[in-house]
């Protein structure tokens, strides 16, 4: 039975995880995701789970994949440094074709950077972030009612896809308070974990996880095996928003907290008579390619507009038909404040065809 609620963008992250049948977290605290192990350390124990507040980053990540190697729901969470710990654990969960879910609450950056609300981090997540040129689902919240869907969206289409899940928002998303419709999980055909490590015993078959292939030609025929599902998942879950883009002129695109701003901008430039639309990716990968490029045929003007010097606008161009122009406005943290609707509006008066 649904509940309405009015909770923090991190609790809800914790609460979905819990509806979505986690079993294991295991995480270290840093600001401003802290929320989500508090609140997991004095509820997931009540259902049977296990919370365990690790030694470090790189041993949280590790006991992730531990865990989903033996078939168990397991996440967990942390903000931009932790998430550089625990690259080399994706890449490894990665090439083991191991589910598991991953939230960063992003923060500024580089190095220790600060708690200010960042975007920079959007590199790091779609490009996989480690080594061995692997991809993993990552899916934006734009939205305390998201932050709960897209985590339990994040745990199905992992392991659907047998690919590490990424749900990627910053401190705006994650300390903000909003109502929230806490919904049951939605069921899932999910296929049955067969692959997962469960001993060897009388009629069971031994299996083993692993990320190394020493046999000719192994390696690179694992490659193309990966490359071809991450083509699959592009082709069946691509997900994004738009706003009034049938008519639009300019269509302004961004994720995540900044693209709830500039939804209030495009309204603003709408109420001045200017047809503009709104883009919202919400899986950045796959990135929705082709939503921008069926826009981009009647719409030859975008602007992207991020809290960083620039790098989903590289997706964008990409994207666009090849005759479309893509302005770009950033906003780095530490400029003391996010852009105000006004702001982002002055934006799109400086670049309306």
């Amino acid at each position: 039975m649904s509940e309405r609620l009015f909770i923090k963008g991190n609790e809800a992250v914790a609460m979905a995880a819990i509806e979505a049948g986690v079993r294991c977290y295991f995480g270290y605290p840093i600001t401003p995701q802290s929320d989500i192990p508090e609140y997991l350390s004095r509820e997931l124990p009540k259902t049977g789970g296990t919370f365990i507040q690790v030694e470090s980053e790189i041993g949280a990540i590790n006991m992730v994949l531990g865990a989903s190697a033996a078939g168990v729901r397991a996440m967990t969470s942390s903000s931009g440094p932790g998430i550089s710990l625990k690259q080399e654990g994706i890449s490894y969960m990665a090439g083991s074709e191991l589910p598991g879910v991953i939230v960063d609450i992003m923060r500024a950056g580089p190095g220790l950077g600060g708690i200010d609300a960042s975007q920079a981090d959007y590199f790091q997540a779609t490009r996989g972030g480690g080594h061995g040129g692997y991809r993993i689902i990552v899916l934006a919240p734009g939205s305390v009612q998201e932050m709960y869907d897209l985590t339990m969206l994040a745990f199905d289409l992992s392991d659907q896809w047998r690919i590490p899940a990424l749900v990627l928002a910053d401190s705006v998303l994650g300390q903000m308070k909003e109502s929230l419709v806490a919904n049951p999980r939605p069921k899932a055909d999910l296929p049955p974990k067969e692959w997962a490590v469960r001993g060897r015993g009388e009629g069971m078959q031994q299996n083993i996880v692993k990320s190394l292939y020493l046999g000719d030609g192994e390696m690179e025929k694992f490659h193309w095996k990966m490359h071809a599902r991450y083509q699959e998942l592009a082709e069946k879950e691509c997900r994004w928003e738009e706003v009034q883009t049938a008519d639009a002129e300019l269509i302004v695109t961004a994720f995540g907290s900044t693209a709830r701003i500039a939804s209030t901008a495009v309204a603003m430039a709408r109420e001045a008579g200017m047809k503009v639309g709104l883009l919202r990716p919400i899986t950045l990968f796959p990135f929705p390619k082709q939503a921008y490029a069926a826009l981009s045929e009647h719409c030859k003007h975008f602007l992207d507009i991020e809290l960083s010097t620039g790098q989903m606008v590289d997706d964008v161009r990409l994207s666009v038909a090849r005759d479309a122009d893509v302005a770009f406005y950033g906003r780095p943290p530490g400029a003391g404040s996010l852009p105000t609707p006004e702001e982002l509006f002055e934006q799109i008066r400086k670049v309306y065809p």
